[in-house]
């Protein structure tokens, strides 16, 4: 039998078909499943790069971005505070904040202990608290948080030689009061945010405070900037130039302090005003406060009393009864009011009584003496209406004074609730509650010939080279300039020969009035805590200043008003007449002559001893005097005097009258006078 070739091809050693078949399904199962998986694979990282490039878009941008990119907002300086005269009163000055990134920290502690070597004065509590508030901050993943605001640059500079990482050093603007403590409550303070806090401070802070900058920084892993961009520059604000004298501000102060420790009082408080325009040169609060370390100080310490604190002024609120009475035509000076046997008694209150038992009194002795019978009396005739109406025309009860935060209006009656006993307390001042501010500006509208000027702190506005002046604001005539001129008359009798000759001013004529009265305490009169208070003004024919002083609860020398209020305001007077450079009034022994004066046009200007200031017969008829250049007060003194009804237009001095000196006038004749402001001279001197 032959051996059968073997054939390569031949098909009996394949596989069979079965097994072809099932290998090839096989086969494709698993390249199916691979491409299955390798499509859920890649569709799972698109979706994650979906989920991250789109959905998380903007977490991931923001942790990109406080990782690499920091925006710093350098705060603008706040603009100068100066005086009237240019002297500052507070500046900005550069200083350094420590701040960290609480996430960026590795070791909380080791970098805390590493700054307060720096630092040098860290006490154990300080730093414990450090650790204590970065490990929170760190725990509720913030970015950033204050180790130490306002350090010398010295200190900065030692601190980012540290290179901590971390850790940066701002530059910052920080609010510095040069004279410590003088003006505290007038200027206010600035807050941790360098936003203003009391005062012109808080006033006016958006003047102040300027526009932050922007600043976007590249900073490489330890979070030091290694590349920066400025988006936009800080811009610094505005310059005030402030109404308040600061060497009269210091003598102030200085009276104030004196006065607290002669009389161990609660609180005192002194304003000084320019009351032809409202302006306040000073204005002094006992205890005060450093606006440099508020946070040192009480917030009580903080308030200022002058704005922000009422009191029931007593008797110098005679005053506005007696501008009442006058001006209304109910009772003059001269009529007589009968104040026996010493007290009044009023149904359903203890009787009120007199210091002394003055039996029948003129009207305008009833205000020197300060008899409050006497005030009653008048009050009682005056009725709730009218004086109502005249409380409300001097201010009172009404807030003007733009340049203040916290003002209070006082507390008034409205004439419906006032029955006979609630008009015999207001009458002699109490029932009634005011703020010093209110008081002085009363006064001040007496002073000037009747207008009330709203009080101002602001003077000027300084910004971008400009300087923009704030011109005074008369709020409303409060009483007629006759009537102004005999309130004058009497309060000169007041520290003449009245319980106001404490006040007296050498070699100056002055008008005041004294208040004394009982504290109000859990809603009971004490008869043992007190107010004393004292306003006036001097000269009192050309008046140069309206003060008041207030003295709250003093424990020695006496509480009334008389001996109290009036021997500061006499201090305080004295030395501010002589800075200002104010002639004497009473008796002077040479000329004065002052660059700083006005200067009046020689047509105007006041004529020798020999002019006739009073009316004289001639040849049996009356002649009219020549009060050309005299003020309103002294002109309608003159003229009233002389039995002549006088009309006067405008403010300032008089410049034209009419009829002219030396014509004929009859007894009751009527007197136009005209009077114009007179501008300083070319010598530029203190408005």
């Amino acid at each position: 039998m032959a051996t059968r070739e073997l054939d390569p091809l031949h098909t009996d050693d394949r596989p069979d078909a079965a097994f072809e078949t099932s290998w090839r399904r096989a086969f494709r199962r698993r390249l199916l499943l691979v491409a299955v998986a390798f499509v859920v694979w890649t569709a799972g990282i698109q979706a994650r790069l979906v989920y991250l490039q789109v959905v998380r878009h903007p977490h991931y941008l923001d942790v990109a971005n406080d990782q690499q990119m920091r925006v710093y907002e350098p705060a603008a300086k706040r603009g100068d505070l100066l005086d009237r005269n240019g002297e500052v009163l507070a500046i900005s000055v550069d200083a350094d904040n420590v701040t960290v990134n609480p996430r960026a920290l590795k070791d909380v502690a080791k970098t805390i202990t590493a700054l307060c070597a720096v630092f040098g004065d860290c006490s154990r509590t300080e730093r414990a608290d450090l650790i204590a508030s970065i490990s929170t901050a760190a725990a509720n993943k913030s970015a950033f948080a204050f180790v130490r605001r306002g350090v010398s640059p010295a200190v900065g500079a030692r601190v980012a030689a540290l290179k901590l990482h971390g850790v940066e050093v701002r530059a910052e603007s920080r609010r510095y009061y040069p004279n410590k403590e003088l003006g505290a409550h007038l200027l206010g303070y600035v807050g941790r945010d360098n936003n203003g806090q009391g005062g012109v401070e808080q006033a006016y802070d958006s003047l102040i405070r300027g526009k932050k900058g922007r600043v976007l920084m590249l900073t490489d892993a330890r979070h030091q900037a290694v590349q920066s961009r400025v988006e936009s520059e800080p811009t610094a604000g505005a310059t005030l130039e402030l109404t308040i004298d600061q060497y009269l501000q210091h003598i102030a102060e200085r009276e104030v302090l004196a006065g607290a420790e002669r009389h161990r009082p609660d609180a005192i408080t002194l304003v000084a005003m320019d009351p032809n325009t409202g302006e306040i040169l000073a204005q002094a609060n006992y205890p005060t406060f450093n606006p440099n370390t508020p946070g040192a100080f009480d917030p009580d310490l903080r308030r200022n009393r002058a704005v922000q604190e009422i009191y029931e002024p007593g008797s110098t609120f005679k005053i506005v009864t007696a501008a009442a009475a006058i001006e209304e035509g109910i009772i003059a000076p001269s009529d007589l009011i009968d104040t026996n046997p010493g007290y009044i008694k009023i149904p359903g209150r203890k009787p009120i009584d007199d210091e002394h038992h003055y039996g029948v009194l003129s009207f305008e002795d009833v205000i020197i003496k300060s008899s409050n019978v006497g005030a009653i009396k008048a009050g009682w005739q005056i009725g709730a209406e009218r004086l109502s109406r005249f409380v409300r025309r001097f201010g009172f009860g009404e807030i003007h004074a733009p340049d203040f935060r916290g003002v209070s209006g006082g507390i008034v009656w409205r004439p419906e609730n006032l029955n006979a006993s609630a008009l015999a307390s207001v009458s002699m001042g109490y029932q009634v509650s005011v703020t010093p501010l209110q008081m002085v500006a009363a006064t001040a509208a007496v002073a000037n010939g009747g207008t009330l000027y709203e009080p101002r702190l602001l003077r000027a506005i300084i910004k971008d080279g400009v300087r923009e002046v704030i011109a005074p604001r008369p709020i409303r005539q409060a009483i007629n300039a006759t009537t102004a001129a005999t309130l004058t008359t009497i309060m000169e009798g007041v520290v003449e020969r009245g319980t106001g000759k404490a006040a007296k001013v050498p070699g100056y004529q002055v008008a005041g009035k004294t208040g004394t009265s009982q504290k109000l305490i859990n809603g009971l009169y004490s008869s043992s805590v007190h107010v004393g208070s004292f306003t006036g003004f001097l000269p009192s024919r050309r008046p140069a200043l309206a003060v008041l002083v207030v003295v709250d609860s003093p424990r020695a020398g006496g509480y009334y008003g008389g001996a109290v209020a009036a021997p500061i305001f006499q201090k305080f007077s004295e030395a501010a007449l002589r800075h200002l450079g104010v002639p004497p009034t009473i008796g002077p022994t040479t000329p004065v002559v002052l660059q700083a004066t006005p200067v009046v046009p020689t047509r105007y200007a006041m004529q020798g001893a020999d002019t006739v200031r009073q009316v004289r017969p001639v040849n049996g008829q009356l002649r009219m005097p020549d009060v050309i250049g005299l003020g309103a007060r002294e002109a309608m003194r003159v003229l009233t005097q002389s039995g002549l009804a006088v009309r006067v237009q405008g403010d300032g001095i008089v410049t034209t009258q009419s009829p002219a000196a030396g014509e004929p006038v009859d007894a009751g004749g009527v007197t136009h006078l005209q009077l114009d402001r007179v501008r300083p001279g070319p010598a530029g001197g203190r408005q």
